[in-house]
């Protein structure tokens, strides 16, 4: 299964790797980015590729990738591929990359291709229209092979449809509004229309891997993925790094409502659309540390000094008290003084940062 998308892909893609697990098949799944160690890129029934295996597979490709100049991204699909076929996979769900088209997952042959849905990103590569996004992201479609649409806006919609009817691909749409009623781990109301779409791709694979309805509930019941309106005590922690992500984060916290106080250390790349991202916390928070993350490329941090000035203009709104803190250790242990739950967002990088800093919450232990 290749699924992409601008948000949701990551956790369409754990939902349908839960339920073919739960029919008792062997699932590789490959996401992007990580969080912590490259390792959770490459995991098969839950148990991520081994040191030893990451280490031999890239030895083994070495030449290939310094040959090809093959970018990090080309390199982890190909290893993680690799893998699954050496660990003997019955199925493997690969999460798109950047785009679509020209991402390099796009070199296997899927039986199923998905687009959940489609925001304005990567404006550098994918162009500055979502109507190019889209064309871009439906550049997945293949001759003859189902792809699951699961964007709701009318006119991205048609798009899709075009693009993917071009490339000779069987069209299944989820109905703009559907949204899965069955028994769901995953928290918020955007995971509801990501289970549908998920259900939608489970139910257009062949019939020696498609999952019955048991197994599709036992699978989403379980199902989780770290840094998606993940709740560890008094922490929650999201990867939202873009509006789109974030107004569904919002609706997520409106429904969940988590205990008051609501402090968030907020670490967003300088290429995203901050000042909207902004906006909407400042309306969901009772406080905001914005900091930088350690891992953020040096090339694409936020200019703190122009947030600071910046965000008292936003929205006209009477804001929560906002703390420009460039030390990230410090903004988190601040942003818990006081605080009944700490939302920890803005990117992969803040979100991994943070869990790779407190105790016991690395994604691989």
């Amino acid at each position: 299964m290749h699924i992409g998308g601008t948000n949701g892909k990551g956790s369409v893609a754990t939902l349908v790797c839960e339920a073919l697990r739960a029919s008792g098949l062997s699932v590789g799944l490959y996401t992007s980015p990580h969080l912590v160690d490259v390792r959770e890129r490459m995991v098969v029934d839950e148990r991520p590729i081994t040191r030893d295996a990451f280490v031999a597979w890239f030895e083994g490709l070495h030449s290939e990738i310094e040959r090809t100049r093959a970018s990090f991204f080309d390199a982890t699909t190909a290893m993680a591929l690799a893998d699954f076929a050496a660990r003997g996979v019955d199925v493997a769900v690969i999460e798109v990359g950047l785009g679509g088209r020209l991402d390099s997952t796009n070199a296997i042959e899927p039986a199923v291709s998905a687009v959940t849905r489609v925001a304005l990103e990567h404006t550098d590569y994918l162009g500055p229209s979502l109507q190019g996004i889209a064309r871009e992201k439906a550049g997945i479609a293949k001759r003859g092979i189902p792809f699951v649409i699961g964007e709701e806006t009318a006119d991205l919609r048609g798009v899709l449809q075009e693009t993917a009817a071009r490339a000779g691909a069987r069209v299944i749409e989820v109905p703009a509004g559907v949204s899965y009623d069955g028994p769901l781990a995953m928290a918020g109301p955007h995971q509801r229309r990501n289970a549908a779409i998920a259900e939608a791709v489970l139910h257009a694979l062949p019939t020696t891997v498609r999952p019955p309805r048991e197994a599709i509930h036992r699978g989403f019941a379980r199902a989780r993925l770290p840094g998606r309106f993940d709740r560890r005590g008094p922490w929650i922690f999201d990867v939202a790094h873009n509006p789109d992500g974030i107004g569904a984060l919002v609706a997520a916290l409106e429904r969940e409502q988590p205990q008051r106080p609501l402090h968030g250390v907020v670490g967003i790349l300088g290429d995203k659309d901050w000042r909207a991202m902004l906006e909407q916390l400042l309306g969901a928070t009772d406080g905001l540390w914005l900091t930088d993350p350690p891992s953020a490329p040096a090339g694409r941090r936020w200019d703190l000094t122009e947030v600071g000035r910046t965000v008292g203009r936003l929205g006209g709104q009477e804001h929560p008290r906002v703390i420009v803190q460039p030390d990230f250790g410090r903004a988190l242990g601040d942003a818990r003084i006081g605080a009944g739950t700490v939302l920890v967002t803005g990117s992969f990088h803040t979100v991994g940062d943070a869990l790779g800093r407190l105790p016991g919450f690395a994604p691989l232990g």
